[in-house]
């Protein structure tokens, strides 16, 4: 039998154990994943043939987003991401109001970012212990971006020719994590990780691209068939939303000369190579964490910025040998393209910077084993990305609406993880370029490029096939009215030459204003499929 003094340690003992694990399951960790231009369908807990092993077993484990929005694009996400506001009411590149990384250190959280950042300053500068990424909007997979950052310092490449991006933010997302655990054992973390992939370019390693080499010869047409049927079977799409035609400007399949689909099976095959590293470099990510005993309470939410991107700016040969290089993995700028953009977007229409749900739906998966009992439900409640703040303080203990100086738009999906119900948005709203949209009430008033607005019911027509405008006009007045009076209180919508506001913040640019180029010499062009053997006609369009 233990001695008093025995038996008093072994009470403190378990006291301090009971508290510690009382604050663990009080204070998840956070891990917020985002990729980069990845469609709706590219997952395969979505609807994909691309391996995504690890995304899927989160899903399986937890819940599924079928309706979760983002704004369409790159900056404009990241700026609503991490500022929980609408990133007209944040300023470009988070201007105003705080950041989630400081709003985490509020909060005795540790704080991490790792990857693509495309916001102002540095993320150690806005609430972040530590950093490893670029600062810019793109990188080369193989090479050191000349914004890569170690926290403050400029990143060297190491030596070497075993560099990839993808790999490499892994890394240093488990070196972050290690280094946390040997300084406390204890200490929450938040870890935004925002890969680059599957953006442009296209650059894979050659043994993930021989995964795929075949998978893609059967060409867009089959994919997207394949792709709709599984999304059906599996829930994520009803049969009833019908898959809208095929991109007017690409061609049928057969209809391609065997070179080019040579050329178009590989360059799919290489956008599906860098998924897959993706999900692997998340499963190794996944993996230390679980080593560390924090799998159960540790919350994961993967998204993606926008939907499939139809730029496509290479001005490289379209040929095999050009997409793969010397060494078998890529050398040139290449995008995935139009066709196969059409088919990550399944079953939707429309591409990334438009208000199509191609444009602004994303997959959404969110993992939290000690408190999401019930796995692979589907959520169609709608949310939006300025919900992720309200959720990461939420979970954290201190909602953020409780602290903000002014309520912010976002809702905390936290009672959507468990089951619960949760009060809606009353209306979602978006804008960037002269594309425009706001849901409300299941309804959806949208305008792509200045056309006339048209109306659908989202409930009922999701792949927005019938044009309801014309039969309920007083519906689509009443919310033109709503987006308007919203875009009214915009702060300034007006471009600032001196502070260098982008444009896309006015409705009223002259058309010859998307002829431009952006600080670092990148033009992008929205090309329209043609042969690979022809001049292409060019459109071009805002970054």
């Amino acid at each position: 039998m233990p001695t008093p003094t025995i038996a008093v340690a072994f009470a403190i003992i378990s006291l301090v154990f009971s508290v510690n694990h009382a604050h663990a399951e009080q204070h998840p960790n956070i891990i917020l994943i985002l990729a980069d231009d990845m469609g709706y369908s590219d997952l395969g807990c979505y609807g994909s043939e691309i391996a995504t092993p690890n995304l899927d077993r989160l899903a399986h484990g937890g819940v599924r987003f079928t309706q979760f929005y983002n704004s369409s694009k790159c900056e404009p996400t990241r700026a609503s991401l991490m500022s929980g506001q609408y990133w007209q009411d944040t300023g470009f590149g988070v201007k105003r109001g705080q950041t989630m990384g400081e709003a985490m250190k509020q909060r005795d959280y540790a704080t991490f970012a790792v990857g693509k950042w495309h916001l102002d300053g540095n993320p150690v500068d806005r609430g972040f212990d530590r950093y490893f990424g670029h600062l810019a909007g793109g990188s080369h997979y193989f090479r050191v971006a000349a914004s890569q950052r170690l926290n403050h310092d400029v990143f060297r490449q190491p030596p070497g020719d075993d560099f990839y991006m993808t790999d490499a933010n892994a890394d240093y997302a488990i070196e972050f994590i290690d280094e946390l655990r040997q300084e406390d054992e204890n200490k929450p973390f938040m870890m935004y990780l925002a890969f680059n992939a599957p953006h442009s370019p296209l650059h894979a390693l050659p043994e993930d691209i021989a995964k795929y080499r075949d998978t893609y010869r059967a060409g867009w047409d089959i994919i997207r068939q394949q792709r709709h049927k599984k999304q059906i079977d599996i829930g994520i799409t009803k049969e009833q939303w019908k898959l809208p035609p095929r991109d007017p400007s690409v061609p049928a399949w057969e209809t391609l000369s065997q070179r080019e689909k040579d050329f178009e099976s590989t360059r799919m095959a290489i956008y599906a190579a860098m998924v897959d590293r993706m999900d692997q470099a998340i499963g190794r990510v996944l993996d230390r964490v679980k080593e560390h005993g924090e799998e159960d309470n540790t919350l994961v939410i993967f998204l993606s910025d926008n939907g499939g991107s139809a730029s496509d700016p290479s001005i490289a040969p379209k040929t095999v040998e050009g997409l793969l290089g010397e060494n078998g993995a890529g050398k040139n700028g290449y995008w995935v393209g139009v066709g196969w953009s059409n088919v990550s977007n399944t079953p939707f229409q429309r591409y990334k910077c438009e208000m199509g749900n191609g444009g602004i739906l994303t997959s959404c998966v969110a993992s939290w084993p000690s408190v999401i009992t019930t796995g692979g439900r589907l959520i169609d409640e709608p949310a939006h990305i300025v919900d992720l703040m309200a959720t990461i303080t939420d979970v954290a203990g201190t909602p953020i609406s409780e602290t903000a100086s002014e309520k912010l738009p976002g809702l905390s999906l936290r009672p959507l993880l468990t089951g619960s119900p949760r009060a809606s948005h009353d209306a979602l709203y978006f804008h960037l370029f002269h594309n425009r949209a706001i849901i409300a009430d299941g309804m959806k008033l949208v305008s792509n490029w200045d056309s006339p607005w048209a109306l659908y019911d989202m409930n009922a027509d999701r792949t927005e096939q019938n044009d309801l405008a014309s039969l309920r006009p007083e519906l689509a007045v009443s919310l033109q009215k709503r987006w308007e009076s919203w875009y009214a209180d915009v702060p300034e919508k007006r471009w600032n030459p001196s502070t260098g506001e982008p444009r896309y913040r006015r409705m009223d640019d002259p058309e010859e204003s998307y002829n431009r180029r952006t600080g670092n010499g990148d033009e992008i062009i929205v090309v329209k499929w043609s042969e690979a053997s022809q001049p292409r006609k060019k459109q071009i369009a805002p970054k």
